[in-house]
Parts: structure tokens; sequence; C-alpha cells
């Protein structure tokens, strides 16, 4: 006897949406999640409408979902990290039209845990390494790499643990092809959880902090940390190496910090508010998503605040130094969980209420 779950009626929320070339061709596709359903869509730059060329059930919870590409390849593999302990690398096969698993990696017990990986994904833009984080504590690093049949392969997890430790955000830093790093969200709770009068609480500060991946020696190491001034809920790579000034974009509440290390100044922004905010002082405002566009020649980024505002950020640049951040208004959608900038000069937003 065979058990089979089948939902008749499967959901309509999207929770993750990610887009590249999953097919091989100079087509992207975008990959959704809709918390236990996989689909891969494409859109029609000429009537602009998306159609769904699969839907796959996974039976997991999708907590984080990332396109990779190898150094050097055409193709983009999706990362997915899942409920079920597990970190799984799929590759679409356009000519079968069905999602083929490359590799699986277990890590830890099944279920939503906060010290099991999964709920954080990271990748090296270079393609050469990949992060995936828990709420607390633990942070595997594995290196990916090619085998004599140019088949992509999976070293054995590199930890980058530290326990007392409540992340928030991990992003992968654009560094050209120097050794990969990733950028972390961070609050060490350890003195304020011994603290009984709750002043160490009232003191404790947010750390922004640098992971480096040793290629050469084969481990983790925490390169850099720094305190941050205000509490932040979100971080966006800048693009790197001969592209960009590299760095991170720091979303605080009320506004937007560049930070990198070295000579670079920290350059603050303020985010843009509607009037009527204005008068109130007490009301902050947060960047719920962001998308990073980037070309040969120019980069930006668009971020939405929780009123669901789209605003256009440029970055002002000096001798590889920035100088500038610019922001300006774009336009109003619904609020969003993700949202996508496609080649073909479309932008798909993937609404928490409302049509996609």
């Amino acid at each position: 006897m065979y058990l089979y779950n089948l939902t008749l009626q499967k959901a309509t929320a999207i929770q993750l949406a990610i887009h590249g070339n999953f097919s091989g061709t100079k087509q992207q596709e975008i990959v959704i999640s809709r918390g236990k359903i996989i689909e891969v869509l494409r859109h029609d730059p000429n009537t602009g409408k998306v159609y769904t060329l699969l839907s796959e059930e996974v039976f997991a919870i999708v907590r984080c979902l990332l396109p990779i590409r190898l150094t050097g390849g055409t193709k983009d593999y999706i990362i997915i990290g899942s409920d079920s302990g597990r970190v799984v690398i799929l590759e679409y096969n356009s000519q079968k039209n069905i999602l083929e698993k490359v590799h699986q990696e277990t890590m830890g017990k099944t279920g939503c845990r906060r010290i099991v990986p999964g709920q954080y994904l990271a990748t090296d833009p270079k393609g050469r390494a990949f992060m995936i984080g828990a709420v607390e504590k633990q942070k595997l690093v594995y290196i990916l790499n090619r085998d004599s049949q140019a088949r992509l392969t999976i070293s054995s997890p590199l930890e980058a643990h530290k326990s007392n430790t409540i992340c928030f955000s991990i992003v992968g830093i654009d560094v050209g092809f120097e050794n990969p790093m990733f950028g972390c969200l961070e609050v060490d709770y350890e003195e304020a959880d011994q603290d009984h009068t709750g002043n160490a609480y009232c003191q404790t500060k947010q750390l922004l902090t640098f992971y480096e991946l040793d290629l050469g020696l084969n481990h983790v190491v925490r390169k850099f940390s720094e305190p941050l001034d205000q509490y932040a809920n979100m971080l966006i790579s800048v693009p790197g190496g001969s592209e960009g000034p590299s760095g991170v974009l720091v979303c605080c509440e009320n506004c937007i910090i560049y930070k990198n290390f070295g000579d670079q100044l920290d350059i603050k922004c303020p985010i843009p508010k509607r009037r009527n905010d204005l008068d109130n002082v007490n009301r902050g405002m947060i960047f719920v998503s962001s998308a990073t566009h980037k070309t040969k020649s120019m980069f930006f980024f668009l971020v939405q605040s929780e009123q669901g505002d789209l605003f256009k950020i440029t970055l002002k640049t000096d001798d590889g130094f920035v100088t500038e951040i610019r922001i300006k208004y774009f336009d109003t959608v619904p609020v969003a969980t993700a949202m996508c900038v496609l080649k073909t000069g479309f932008l798909f937003v993937a609404s928490e209420f409302g049509n996609q």
C-alpha cells in the first residue's frame, strides 16, 4: 500500500522568488516558492504575460531559495533550504521539463528549528561557495566545484558557528576573485542573558560581521565585526570587483547606510517619507524587500518600504570610494515578499497581499 498526500487547492501566496538562466538559454526564468510548491515561470517580453513551465510539490516547507552559477558557467542552479534539515541543489532540465536533484546534504534535524541552518542563505556572487545559516548559533559554508566530467560537486561543510548569537540577515559580498566573504547582521546576547538587572540588554548593540572563507586553508574566519548605532533588519550586497565598489547597504529604521571595510567612510541617507508621516515623529519606516539590477556599465537597487513605496537607489563613486547615496521615489505597488528585475526590463513583484 502506498499513501499519497495531495492538496486539491494549492497555495497562491508567494513566499520567495528568484530569477536566472535556469534552462541554460539566454532567456531568464523566475523560480517561486509557494510554501511547499516550487514553480518555474517564464516571462514573455512581447506580451508581458507570465506563464508556468513547471509546478512541483516538494513535501516540505521551503525556507530559503537562491540561484547560483559556477564560475564560467552558462546556467544557474537552484539552492533550497527547507524544514527537512537538508540543503538541496536542483537543476532545471528544459528538455524533460523537470527539476533534477544534483546534490543533497543533510545538516540537522527536521522541522523549522532555531539552531538548524536553513532560515538564511547567501551565495558568493562568483558562484564559488554558499553559506546557510540558522536563526541562532549555526552557520555552515559549502564550497562548490566541478569534477572531471564538469558536474557540480560540493565540499563537506565548514563551520562558522558562534553560540549565543541571533542572526537577522546574511548576504554574499562581492569581492571579485578574492576569498569569498559573507556579511551577517548579528546580536550577541550572552551578557544580556546573564544580567538580571536588564542594563546589559539596554546596552546590547547589533553587529555587522564579515566572515571570510579562506580557500587556501579551507576554513572560515570572522574577519571583521563592528557594532551598529541603530538596529537594522536587512543587508543588500553591492556589486564589487570590476563592476562596483563592493560592500553592503545596511537597511535601518528611517535610514540606509553604506558600509565597507578599509578606508571607506560610512555614508548615511534618510528614507523619504510621505508628507503626513513627517508630522508623526514616532512613526519609523523600514525597507522590507529589495532587488538588484546590474549590467557591465551600471547597477542600481530597487527597495520597497513597508508602505509599498518603491525607491531607486544609486551610488556615486570617486576613485573606488562611495561618496553619495542617491534615493529617488519610483512607484507604489502592494507590499512584496520578493522582487526580481529581469534583463528584459520588467519588474516582477511577488506581493504579500494582492496580485503578483
